[in-house]
C-alpha cells in the first residue's frame, strides 16, 4: 500500500538512555505538534533525526532505536555532534534563520558549514530513498531541509515531492544576498508542491525565481526541466478541538485540584482586582520578547493608574542557548525584566512574572484560560500558533488578541489588534485598548476569530496539501505550445476538408468575442453569428458553444442556430433544437455562507460585481482597478479555498473566481460529445483556465488552442480572438 513518507529535520520524539534500555518522549513544537495527527490517522513513514547524538551510539543502541520507532512508523537519521554543530546550529539558525527573517545584521554564511548543509541534506535524501517504494509521496518540511526535493528528484523523477516552508520566505532583494541563491532555488525545485503559510512568502518565491533564475512562471505554476512545479498557500491550523475541550475541562476544576499555578493566578485576580496579559514565545530575538517588556514599561509609566492591577505574565522557553546571539537575548531579557520590576513593583505587586522555562500543556491551558489578553508581537514570524491556540481556549468568546501584523497568522485574524511590533508607542497604546475593550466588541471579534480557526484546523491544513499535492502528481502539462502560423493554419483547413465528421468545441468569452463592459447585455456581433450559420451549413459539421454564461443568454441570442449549447461550464445543456438538459449537481446551501463573503469584498473593492448563476456564483474584477483587483482576488481565493464544502470547487478565470460544483466541468460535457459520435475532425478553443478541462480531455488528434500565449495544456495558441475567427472563416 502507498504510503505518504514525512521528512523533517526533528522526529516529534526525544529518545533518551535509561539503564539498559531507550525511551521515547513526545515532543513539542509547530511542526510535531501539526503533523501528529496526520501521522497516526494515515498510512505514513516519519523520516527524521531522533534527538541524540550518534557519537554516542553503538551500534546495537542504534539498531534498537531503529527498530522501536519502526514500531511507532518512525525512522531515525543519525546525526553526529559535528554535523549537528554545523548543519543545525550552524548553517540552518545562524545563516538561513536569520536571513530569512529579515535580521541581515545576524547573518553568517560560512562555506564549510554551506558543504555540511549539503551533506545532511544528502544523508536526509538517502534514507528516503532507502524506504521509498512506488505509489509514495514525500512531503518535506522546512529550512533545514531545502536542497532534498532535488536530490530525492535526481536519483526518482517520478516520484511525487512535496515541500512545505514553515517560516517566511523574504523579499527578492533580500534573499540574493545568498551566495548560495541558485542551488537553494534548485533544490526546492525538486518539488511538485511548494507550499507557504501566506500568499507574500509565495509572491517573494515566485518573484526570486523568476528573476535568479530566469524561470517561466505563469500564475503560481513555474516552467522547470519539462516538469510544471506549483506554488501555493496553506496557512498552518492547530488542533482546535483539543485546546477547546482542555479549556472546558480547566474551567471546571474543583479549587483542590487546580494546578499551583492557577493558585498563584487566582491569588492575583483576588488581591489586585486586575488583568492578566499573557506572553507566550521561545526565547528568539525574531518574537520581539524586549519589544514587548518596553511597551508594558511605556505603559506603566504612561498609565500610572493600572500600577498594582494589571501584570504581565511573560513565558520564554529556552531555544538554541548555545547561539551567541541567543545567550545575549537572553541576559538582555533578564535586564529589562528586573528594571520593570524593580521600578514599578510593590509590597503586594510585581508587575512582570517571568518564566523562563518549558511549560507543561496543563499549566499552558491554565494560563490562556485566566489571561484576559494574549500580547503576541513577533518582529516576524512564519504563521505564530500561539495565537491561535489562546483563541481556541477562549470558550467564552471574551478576551483580547494583540497581534503583529508581520506574523502570518495576521493574514487570517484580521479582528485581532494588529500592531507593528516595533512601534513602542502603539504597543504601548495596543494595551490599553486591549484591557479597556468592552465585552461586547471583544465577543464579535472573537466569535469571528474562533470561527475561522475551527474551521481551518490541523486537519483541514494537511489535508488541503496533500489533496494539491495529489492534483499536482496527476497533472500533465505541456510546455511545448505552439504559435498558429500559416503553415499550422493551411494544415487545419486542409484536414477539415478531408474530414466526414467534424467537431467545432468553441467557448464564447475571450474567444469568439472580446470582453464586454456588460457581458449579459451585449449582443452577439452580425459578423459571428453569420460565420456560425456558414459553418453549419453542411450536415457533416456539429458546432458547440460550450461557455460559462447563463443559459437564459444563450437561449436568447443562438437558439434559433443549429447549434448545440453548454452554458454554465456543463451545468445546461441543449442538443441543438432540444430542449435544455440540466444537470443536478451538490445542494445550494454552500451559497448562503460564501455570498455574503463575495459581498464583504465586492464592498472593499469598487468595480467589482456578484453574477449569480443557476448552479454556481463568480465574482467579477474585470472593472476594478488592476492592481487592487489582482490583490483582492488573491486573498479571496485563499479565503475561499480554506471554506470550500466537498463538491464544491473554485474556477480561477479570466478577471474572475467562479464557486461551481465539482462534477461540472467543460471537459465532462466535451468528453460526452466526443463519443456522441466518430468525429475525424475536431477542433476546440478556449481562452480561459475553465477551458484546461477541454484540452486536457482531447484525443491526440484534436486541434486545441488556446487565445492568448498563457499557461495550457492546448497543443496551439493564437494570440487573438479575432485571429481565431479569421482561421474559422477559412474552413470551407
Amino acid at each position: 500500500m502507498a504510503k505518504n513518507i514525512i521528512v523533517s529535520n526533528r522526529l516529534p520524539v526525544q529518545a533518551k538512555k535509561e539503564k539498559a534500555d531507550w525511551s521515547f518522549t513526545p515532543t513539542s513544537g509547530g511542526l510535531a505538534t501539526g503533523m501528529k495527527s496526520f501521522h497516526q490517522e494515515g498510512e505514513s513513514l516519519w523520516v527524521g533525526w531522533p534527538g541524540v547524538s550518534s557519537d554516542i551510539l553503538d551500534d546495537s543502541s542504534k539498531k534498537q532505536i531503529h527498530e522501536d520507532l519502526e514500531k511507532t512508523q518512525y525512522w531515525p537519521v543519525f546525526l553526529n555532534e559535528e554535523e549537528l554543530d554545523h548543519f543545525y546550529f550552524g548553517f540552518s539558525n545562524k545563516c538561513l534563520w536569520p536571513l530569512f527573517h529579515y535580521f541581515i545584521e545576524f547573518h553568517q554564511f560560512d562555506t564549510h558549514q554551506w558543504e555540511y548543509y549539503i551533506q545532511v541534506n544528502q544523508k536526509f535524501a538517502d534514507e528516503v530513498l532507502n524506504v521509498i517504494e512506488d505509489g509514495d509521496k514525500v512531503w518535506i518540511h522546512d529550512y533545514q531541509l531545502m536542497l532534498c526535493p532535488q536530490m530525492i528528484k535526481d536519483i526518482m523523477p517520478d516520484v511525487t515531492v512535496g515541500f512545505f516552508l514553515h517560516i517566511p520566505f523574504p523579499s527578492f532583494e533580500i534573499f540574493r544576498i545568498f551566495p548560495e541563491r541558485e542551488r537553494l532555488l534548485n533544490g526546492l525545485l525538486g518539488a511538485d508542491l511548494i507550499g507557504f503559510h501566506t500568499y507574500d512568502y509565495e509572491r517573494h518565491f515566485l518573484s526570486s525565481v523568476k528573476r535568479i533564475l530566469n524561470l517561466e512562471v505563469n500564475f503560481n505554476i513555474i516552467l522547470h526541466q519539462g516538469r510544471e512545479i506549483v506554488v501555493n498557500t496553506f496557512p498552518m491550523g492547530i488542533d482546535y478541538k483539543k485546546f477547546e475541550i482542555s479549556a472546558l475541562e480547566s474551567v471546571k476544576k474543583d479549587d483542590s485540584k487546580i494546578s499551583e499555578l492557577k493558585k498563584q493566578i487566582n491569588t492575583h485576580k483576588l488581591e489586585n482586582k486586575g488583568k492578566l496579559i499573557l506572553s507566550i514565545d521561545r526565547l528568539d530575538y525574531t518574537k520581539g520578547v524586549v519589544n514587548r517588556l518596553l511597551a508594558f514599561e511605556r505603559f506603566l509609566d504612561t498609565y500610572p493608574q493600572y500600577r498594582d492591577k494589571i501584570r504581565l505574565v511573560m513565558l520564554a522557553v529556552p531555544s538554541r542557548s548555545k547561539v551567541a546571539q541567543y545567550k545575549k537575548l537572553k541576559r538582555q531579557t533578564d535586564e529589562v525584566v528586573g528594571r520593570i520590576n524593580g521600578k514599578f513593583a510593590s509590597v503586594n505587586w510585581t508587575p512582570v512574572w517571568y518564566y523562563y522555562r518549558s511549560m507543561d500543556f496543563e499549566n499552558l491551558i491554565d494560563l490562556y484560560v485566566s489571561s484576559d489578553v494574549a500580547m503576541i508581537t513577533p518582529l516576524r514570524d512564519g504563521m505564530n500558533l500561539v495565537a491561535k491556540e489562546y483563541l481556541a481556549t477562549r470558550i467564552n468568546n471574551d478576551g483580547v488578541l494583540i497581534l503583529s501584523e508581520l506574523a502570518g497568522s495576521s493574514k487570517e485574524l484580521p479582528q485581532a489588534l494588529l500592531v507593528n511590533p516595533f512601534d513602542i508607542e502603539q504597543l504601548s497604546e495596543s494595551i490599553k485598548i486591549a484591557i479597556e475593550m468592552p465585552l461586547k466588541e471583544q465577543k464579535e471579534r472573537n466569535i469571528l476569530l474562533r470561527k475561522r480557526i475551527r474551521r481551518y484546523d490541523i486537519n483541514k491544513w494537511s489535508s488541503s496539501f496533500m489533496k494539491a499535492l495529489n492534483d499536482s502528481s496527476n497533472k500533465e502539462y505541456s510546455s511545448q505550445v505552439k504559435l498558429i502560423d500559416k503553415s499550422i493554419a493551411n494544415k487545419i483547413s486542409k484536414t477539415y476538408k478531408e474530414s466526414r465528421n467534424k467537431l467545432l468545441l468553441l467557448d464564447y468569452d475571450g474567444t469568439m468575442v472580446g470582453f464586454q463592459e456588460n457581458p449579459n447585455k451585449a449582443i452577439p456581433p452580425k459578423d459571428l453569428l453569420e460565420l456560425i450559420k456558414k459553418l453549419t451549413k453542411k450536415e457533416d459539421t456539429d458546432l458547440v458553444i460550450i461557455s460559462g454564461r447563463p443559459y437564459e443568454f444563450l437561449e436568447k441570442y443562438f437558439t434559433h442556430l443549429n447549434i448545440t449549447l453548454v452554458a454554465e461550464h456543463g451545468v445546461f445543456t441543449k442538443f441543438k433544437q432540444n430542449k435544455w438538459e440540466h444537470k443536478k449537481s451538490i445542494s445550494e446551501d454552500w451559497k448562503e455562507h460564501l455570498i455574503p463573503i463575495l459581498d464583504t469584498f465586492t464592498d472593499n473593492t469598487p468595480g467589482t460585481f456578484i453574477e449569480q448563476k443557476t448552479s454556481s456564483v463568480a465574482w467579477h474584477y474585470r472593472k476594478a482597478d488592476p492592481e487592487l483587483g489582482t490583490k483582492r482576488s488573491v486573498e479571496l481565493k485563499t479565503v475561499l479555498t480554506s471554506l470550500l464544502p466537498n463538491g464544491l470547487t473554485l474556477l480561477d478565470g479570466n478577471k474572475v473566481l467562479e464557486l461551481v460544483p465539482a462534477n461540472i466541468n467543460k471537459g465532462v460535457v466535451a468528453l460526452d460529445l466526443l463519443n456522441s459520435k466518430d468525429y475525424d475532425f475536431i477542433l476546440v478553443a478556449g481562452d480561459d483556465v475553465t477551458d484546461e478541462n477541454m484540452f486536457l480531455n482531447m484525443p491526440e488528434k484534436a486541434f486545441s488552442i488556446k487565445v492568448g500565449k498563457k499557461k495550457t495544456a492546448a497543443k496551439y495558441f493564437i494570440r487573438k480572438y479575432t485571429q481565431l475567427l479569421a482561421l474559422l472563416n477559412n474552413l470551407n
